[in-house]
Formats: C-alpha cells, structure tokens, sequence
C-alpha cells in the first residue's frame, strides 16, 4: 500500500481489506514513520477534526492539538520508484514476466506489420 503518513492513510490497509473481502491483510510500502524520519520529509498541517487523529499523535508522540501528516509525494520521483519497485520485486515471477514480455514484443510486431500494410491493399473490381 501507497500512501501518505497520516492519521487517515494509515488507516488505508484496515479500510482495504475491511472494503474488499477479498485481503487478510496488506503490507505498507510508503510512506511510514521510518521513511519520514530517515529521508527527512517536511510536515504540513493535517486534516483538522480528523477523530483519528488523537489516537494516531498518541501512538507516535505528536502533540494532539496540532495535527500533521507527511505527504508521499515529499519523496524525489526517483525514490520512490525504486522504493515501490523494491517492495514488490521479491513477489515477480521471473518466467512469466519474460514469458509476458515476449508475447508483447510477438503482438508489437503484428501490430506493426499490420500498419505497414494499412492503405497498400487495391480493392478488386
């Protein structure tokens, strides 16, 4: 799961698997409190009358009159591609990717032929 760190996108994987019936659980990728802390993000101000909010400052030691969060697009593009690609690299069935990325070449190439041949065809009378 991808989201900001705050008291409503950590509540993101309980809603997800509560909403779809079909997941026992979900594993955040982005962002947690150890990403804030070791890349440094900026806070801005969170959402004001959140009743999440108390218990999410309580849990990481926030002051519970002024509520924060940390935005995932805080991080550079670059990082966070490689910390998504990272995250679900371990869960990449190498053969069927290969196996799926040579069929796309296989329908690329139809695809082109076809379009060369596009207009060249003379209707017979």
């Amino acid at each position: 799961m991808v989201g900001d760190f705050d008291c409503s996108g950590e509540d993101i994987e309980r809603d997800w698997v509560e909403r779809t019936g079909c997941w026992s659980s979900v594993t955040r990728v982005l962002l947690t409190y150890e990403q804030v802390r070791a890349y440094g993000l900026p806070a801005t101000e969170g959402k004001r009358g959140d009743l999440r909010w108390p218990a999410f400052a309580r849990r990481y030691g926030f002051d519970i009159e002024h509520s924060v969060q940390w935005e995932v697009e805080a991080l550079e593009p670059d990082e966070l591609q490689r910390l998504v690609l990272a995250a679900v690299d371990p869960y990449i069935d190498r053969d069927v990717l290969a196996q799926q990325i040579a069929r796309e070449e296989e329908q690329r190439r139809a695809l082109e032929d076809f379009a060369e041949r596009w207009g060249t065809r003379t209707e017979e009378p």
